[in-house]
C-alpha cells in the first residue's frame, strides 16, 4: 500500500475564528493594488496578509487552521462536559477519551506522576547487559509506539492487497530531516545545537549523565543512522520501498541483530506465538545499518541513545521540566513559536494527532461527528464527488496521448474507487483499554500499547477495506492505499463546504479537495497501482513516458519558485501533491461547469461570475501566513508547497482562469507553455 496522501500542510495548528469569513466569499477584503492577471494569490489574500499578525503561539495561521481551531473548540467543549457528566460517556471510545482528557488537563497529576509512567522501560534499558538484548528492548519499544531506530506497522500488502503484512521502517532520528546531521547550513548549525541542548535537558532532567561526552556520542551514533536513511524524495518510489523477505533472508541481508528474536517479541500476543513468515522490509540498507550498529557501538551509547527515544517520546505528557524542554526544541527551535497554545488544544492534539490516526483519534471522531455533522452534509458531499468523478472520467477519455488501453484500465481504476465521507458507520469499542484520568504520559504508553495489539491481530486477518485510518474531526482529507478517497466530516466546513454558499464556492473549496484526492490514485506514484490498490504496471510503455515527460516539467516549475530567498520548493519531494493540484483544481472546474449547465445559475455575486467565484474561493482555502523557521522546516521536510504556490502554479496553467479574469499572454498568470497532466 502507497502511503497516505493527505491534502493539507501538516503545520501547526492556529489562529482565531476571524480568518473564517462572514460571508462565502470575503470580496471587500481582495486588493485594488494587485492585478489578478499578476498575482492572483495576492490579489485575493495580499491585504489579509499584510495587516494579521502572527499570534506569538501559532505557526502558520490561514484558513484550514481556522477551521482547526474551530473544531478543537467545539471538541474542547464537549470534552469538559463528557468529563464533568460521566453519565455522557455511553459509549466505549467516549469514555476512553473522556479519561485521556482528563489526565492532559490535569497538571498537578502530571507534576505527581513524575518519571513514573516511563520508569519500567527506563529501568529496562538500564538492565541491558549486552548487544545480545538489543533486540528483546528494541521490540518492547516499539510495541508501545516507539520507533528506535526501527518503525513497524501492520498494512495491506501491497502486491495482494487482499492479505496484511508487517512492515520494518527507517526511523529513531531526532532532528527534522537526515540531512540536518551533515549540512554546514546556518540552520542545519542551529538545529543540531538545539536538538544537543534538548538531549541534555532531558537527561539531566531524568537523572542520566549528560556530559559532553554522552552527547557527543549520543550526536555520533544518530549521524550514523541518518548516513543510512534513505532520503525522503527517494522513498516516493514504491517499487523501492517494497522488499518482500523472509525473516531467515533479512537475517542473511542485516546480519549481527538477532532479527527472529525481535519479530517473535514484536509480534507475539495471547493468542499468537509471535514471529512472521514473510515481511517488508522498506528500507534494506538501513536495516543493515542497524545490525552493524548492534555488534559494534557501546552499550552505553546504545543506553544513551534509547533513554533519549523514550523521554522524547513522552516528554510533551511529563512534568514541566520535560514539556519546557519539548516546547523550546519542537516549538521554538524548529517551528518558531513563542507561546504554547491554549492547553486544551495541546491536549487534544496529542490524543488525535496532526492526520487523526492516534490509537483514540476516532474516539475523538466519534465525539465531533455527534456534534458538528448532518446527514445533508453528506449527502451533498457525496453528489460532489459524484460531480467531479464524473468529470475526471470525462478528462481521461478525452486525452490525446493516452492509449485506448491504458484508458481502459484507467476507467476501470476511477469506477471502482470507494469514497469514505464524514465518518465510519460504527466505532471501535476499545477493548482491553482501560485509561487512568490521573496518568496522562501513561495513557499514552497504554492507548499504544493497544494500538499495537490491535495491528497484530490484524496480520491473522485479511485487510479491511471499510476501516477508517483518519479521524472524522480533522481538517483534511486523504488517498488511501485500497483505492479509496476519504472525507471526514472535519473538512466538510465552511469554508471548504458551506450547504448555504453557491455552487462555485464549494467547487471552488470541497470540490477542488475532492479533486485533489482523485488525482491522488493517479499521480505519479499513485499510477503505479491497480484497480484495488495493488502495485502492478497498468501502462504502456509509451503512455508511460508520456506522462514521465509531464511529471518532470511539473518538477521543474515548482522548483522556479522560492519561498525564501535562496530555499526553493523541492520539485520532487512534492511532485504528487504538486500533480494532484496541477489536476485537481480542472477536474472540479469542469465538475463546476457541469452544475452550472444543470442548474442554469450563472447570474454574478458580488460582481462576480461563477467562474471567477470558482477561483476566488480556491485562493481563500489557502490564505496562510507562516512564520519564517516553519516555512523552512515545511520546504526541507513536508511533501506539500506552501499555500500561495498552490495557487498560483495551477491557476497559471489553466487557460479558463485566463478567461474567467480576461487575463493576456506575457501576463504572470499565463504560461507560456500551460502543463496539462491529466
Amino acid at each position: 500500500m502507497f502511503p497516505l496522501r493527505l491534502i493539507a500542510v501538516a503545520a501547526g495548528a492556529a489562529l482565531a475564528l476571524s480568518a473564517l469569513p462572514a460571508r462565502a466569499l470575503d470580496v471587500a477584503s481582495f486588493s485594488t493594488e494587485v492585478s489578478p492577471c499578476a498575482d492572483f494569490y495576492d490579489y485575493v489574500n495580499g491585504p489579509w496578509v499584510d495587516r494579521t499578525e502572527l499570534p506569538a503561539n501559532r505557526t502558520r495561521i490561514g484558513s484550514f487552521d481556522a477551521l482547526r481551531v474551530a473544531n478543537d473548540r467545539l471538541l474542547s467543549q464537549a470534552l469538559a462536559e463528557l468529563v464533568a457528566q460521566p453519565a455522557l460517556q455511553k459509549t466505549p471510545g467516549l469514555k476512553q477519551v473522556a479519561a485521556y482528557y482528563a489526565s492532559g488537563m490535569d497538571l498537578a497529576a502530571i507534576e505527581a506522576q513524575g518519571l513514573k509512567p516511563v520508569k519500567p522501560l527506563l529501568d529496562r534499558i538500564a538492565s541491558m547487559k549486552s548487544a545480545q538484548d538489543l533486540p528483546y528492548l528494541l521490540a518492547q519499544l516499539g510495541r508501545v509506539g516507539i520507533a528506535a531506530p526501527v518503525g513497524s506497522f501492520v498494512r495491506a500488502d501491497v502486491k495482494n492487497t487482499r492479505v496484511n503484512v508487517l512492515t520494518l521502517s527507517q526511523a529513531g532520528l531526532g532532528l527534522p530531516d537526515r540531512d540536518d546531521y551533515f549540512k554546514d547550513t546556518d540552520i542545519a548549525k542551529k538545529l543540531r545545537a538545539a536538538y544537543r541542548l534538548y538531549a541534555q535537558r532531558l537527561l539531566a532532567s531524568a537523572g542520566f549523565e549528560a556530559t559532553p561526552a554522552v552527547l557527543d556520542a549520543l550526536m555520533g551514533f544518530e549521524s550514523q543512522l541518518a548516513e543510512a536513511t534513505v532520503p525522503r524524495a527517494q522513498l516516493r518510489d514504491p517499487l523501492k520501498v517494497y522488499n518482500p523477505m523472509t525473516t531467515p533472508e533479512l537475517a542473511e541481508k542485516a546480519p549481527g541483530l538477532a532479527w527472529e528474536a525481535y519479530l517473535k517479541a514484536l509480534t507475539r500476543s495471547d493468542t499468537r506465538a509471535g514471529g512472521v513468515e514473510r515481511l517488508i522490509v522498506a528500507q534494506p540498507t538501513f536495516m543493515t545499518r542497524v545490525a552493524l550498529m548492534a555488534e559494534h557501538i557501546p552499550l552505553a551509547t546504545w543506553q544513551t541513545y534509547l533513554r533519549v527515544r523514550v523521554l522524547e517520546n513522552s516528554a510533551a505528557r511529563l512534568p514541566q521540566a520535560f514539556a519546557d524542554a519539548d516546547f523550546d526544541y519542537r516549538g521554538v527551535a524548529i517551528n518558531g513559536l513563542e507561546q504554547h497554545a491554549p492547553r486544551d488544544e495541546e491536549v487534544i492534539l496529542m490524543i488525535g494527532g496532526r492526520t487523526g490516526g492516534s490509537p483514540l483519534g476516532l474516539a475523538l471522531g466519534e465525539l465531533f461527528v455527534s456534534k458538528a455533522f448532518s446527514p445533508e452534509a453528506q449527502r451533498r458531499a457525496t453528489l460532489l464527488i459524484g460531480d467531479v468523478k464524473a468529470a475526471m472520467k470525462t478528462r481521461i477519455q478525452n486525452l490525446s496521448w493516452m492509449s485506448p488501453e491504458t484508458k481502459l484500465k484507467a476507467l476501470e481504476k476511477l469506477e471502482a474507487m470507494q469514497p469514505k465521507i464524514g465518518a465510519p458507520p460504527t466505532w471501535p469499542r476499545f477493548e482491553g483499554l482501560a485509561l487512568d484520568p490521573k496518568d496522562f504520559a501513561g495513557n499514552q504508553l497504554r492507548a499504544a500499547a493497544w494500538f499495537h495489539g490491535e495491528q497484530i491481530k490484524d496480520l491473522d486477518r485479511p485487510s479491511d477495506r471499510t476501516r477508517w485510518t483518519m479521524s472524522p474531526h480533522i481538517v483534511n482529507a486523504q488517498a488511501g492505499g485500497l483505492n479509496e478517497i476519504t472525507f471526514p466530516a472535519g473538512i466538510l466546513q465552511p469554508p471548504f463546504f458551506d450547504a448555504k454558499a453557491d455552487d462555485a464556492v464549494n467547487y471552488g473549496g470541497i470540490g477542488m479537495v475532492i479533486g485533489h484526492e482523485i488525482v491522488h490514485h493517479f499521480d505519479d506514484r499513485g499510477r503505479q497501482f491497480d484497480s484495488i490498490g495493488s502495485l502492478r504496471d497498468w501502462w504502456t510503455a509509451s503512455d508511460a513516458e508520456h506522462y514521465q515527460a509531464l511529471a518532470d516539467r511539473v518538477v521543474a516549475l515548482y522548483g522556479r519558485y522560492e519561498p525564501v530567498k535562496g530555499t526553493p520548493i523541492n520539485g520532487r519531494l512534492t511532485l504528487g501533491e504538486n500533480i494532484s493540484d496541477m489536476a485537481g483544481m480542472p477536474i472540479a472546474f469542469d465538475a463546476l461547469q457541469n452544475a452550472l449547465r444543470r442548474s442554469g445559475k450563472t447570474d454574478k455575486i458580488d460582481g462576480f461570475t461563477p467562474e471567477q467565484r470558482f477561483f476566488l474561493s480556491n485562493a481563500l482555502v489557502w490564505r496562510n501566513k507562516s512564520r519564517e523557521a516553519a516555512l523552512l522546516n515545511q520546504l526541507r521536510t513536508d511533501p506539500h508547497s506552501p499555500g500561495k504556490y498552490r495557487v498560483l502554479a495551477p491557476m497559471s496553467n489553466m487557460p479558463e482562469f485566463a478567461k474567467a479574469f480576461d487575463c493576456k499572454p506575457g501576463d504572470a498568470m499565463v504560461a507560456a507553455d500551460p502543463i496539462k497532466v491529466w
